[in-house]
C-alpha cells in the first residue's frame, strides 16, 4: 500500500549511453540551427551594408551602431558555432570504446559553461542592437509626417534599416538556441 502512495520521480537520471546519445543529438541540432540562423543574419547584414549608399551622408549614427553590434553578435555567434562543433567532438570522445579518452565531468561542465556564457552575452548584444535599431526606426517614423521626409532624407525609413533589425533578431534566436542547448546539457551533466 505504501508503494502506491509514493509519487514516482518526474525524471530519472540518464544512463551514460542515453546521455551520450542526447549530448550528440543536441550538439548536432544546435550546431545546424545556429549555422543556419547565423548565415541568414550574415547575408541580411551584408545586404544592409552593401545597400547603404556610402557616398550619401544621412547623419544616422543609430543604424551604424546597430550594424556594429550586429557584426559583433555575428562574430560571437561564429565562436559559438565553433564551440558547438567542439561539443560534437566531446560527444565522439564520450562515444569512444576506450574509456581512457573520456573527458572528465569537470571538463565537460567547463566546456558547457563557456558555451552558455558566450550565448548569453550574444543574446544580450543582439537584444541591445535590436532595441537600438527599432528605436531609431521608430524615431524616424515619429519625427516627421511622411510627406515631409523628402526634405530630410535621414528620416526616411529604408528597407535596409529593417534588414539590420532582422539580422539582430535572427542573432537573438541563434544565441537563444545555443543557450538552451548548453543549459540542457549542463543540467544533465550535473545530475
Amino acid at each position: 500500500m505504501n508503494q502506491l502512495n509514493q509519487p514516482e520521480p518526474l525524471s530519472q537520471p540518464l544512463t551514460q549511453t542515453e546521455f551520450v546519445a542526447t549530448f550528440r543529438l543536441f550538439s548536432r541540432f544546435s550546431f545546424w540551427i545556429q549555422l543556419f540562423l547565423g548565415a541568414v543574419s550574415g547575408i541580411v547584414l551584408v545586404f544592409a551594408m552593401l545597400g547603404r549608399n556610402m557616398s550619401e551622408q544621412t547623419n544616422n549614427t543609430g543604424i551604424g551602431f546597430g550594424v556594429f553590434l550586429a557584426i559583433l553578435g555575428l562574430l560571437l555567434l561564429c565562436f559559438r558555432i565553433f564551440w558547438d562543433f567542439r561539443y560534437r567532438l566531446l560527444g565522439r570522445l564520450l562515444h569512444a570504446e576506450n574509456s581512457q579518452v573520456y573527458p572528465s565531468k569537470e571538463h565537460i561542465t567547463h566546456t558547457l559553461r563557456i558555451g552558455l556564457v558566450s550565448s548569453l552575452v550574444g543574446v544580450l548584444i543582439a537584444f541591445v542592437a535590436s532595441e537600438e535599431t527599432v528605436a531609431v526606426v521608430l524615431a524616424k517614423t515619429l519625427s516627421q509626417p511622411q510627406a515631409m521626409a523628402a526634405y530630410a532624407p535621414e528620416n526616411v525609413i529604408r528597407s535596409l534599416d529593417i534588414f539590420v533589425t532582422m539580422a539582430n533578431v535572427n542573432l537573438i534566436g541563434a544565441h537563444f538556441f545555443g543557450a538552451v542547448t548548453s543549459l540542457g546539457l549542463l543540467n544533465w551533466v550535473e545530475d
